[in-house]
C-alpha cells in the first residue's frame, strides 16, 4: 500500500474531490485509510445517564486508490515510486524525485 499513517494526501475523486488532509488510520486489509476532514458522516448519539443525545460528525474511511500522496515541494499530488539505497526500501516522489521516509 503507498499511503501509510501520517501522509498528507489530496482526494482525487468522488464526493470530497481536491480536499487535502493527513491519514489518520490505514486498513491494509480492506483497502482503506481515514483521512482528517474528508469523507465526514453524520452519527446519531443516543442518550444515556451521563451523556445527552447529540449528532456527531466524524470522518469514514475512504478507499485508498482515490487518495494521491500530497507532495509540498510541487503543489500537488504525486504517485510514489521505491528505490533501495543502502539495502533500505525507500519511498520517492515521482514529480520532485524527494525521499519521502
Amino acid at each position: 500500500m503507498h499511503i501509510r499513517q501520517g501522509d498528507p494526501v489530496v482526494v482525487i475523486t468522488g464526493k470530497d474531490k481536491g480536499k487535502r488532509g493527513q491519514v489518520l488510520k490505514v486498513f491494509p486489509s480492506k483497502g482503506k485509510a481515514l483521512v482528517e476532514g474528508v469523507n465526514v458522516q453524520t452519527k446519531h448519539q443516543k442518550q444515556t445517564r451521563k451523556e445527552r443525545a447529540d449528532i456527531k460528525h466524524v470522518e469514514g474511511p475512504i478507499d485508498v486508490s482515490n487518495l494521491m500522496y500530497y507532495d509540498a515541494k510541487a503543489g500537488t499530488g504525486t504517485r510514489i515510486g521505491y528505490r533501495v539505497e543502502d539495502g533500505e526500501k525507500l519511498r520517492y516522489s515521482k514529480k520532485s524525485g524527494e525521499t519521502i521516509d
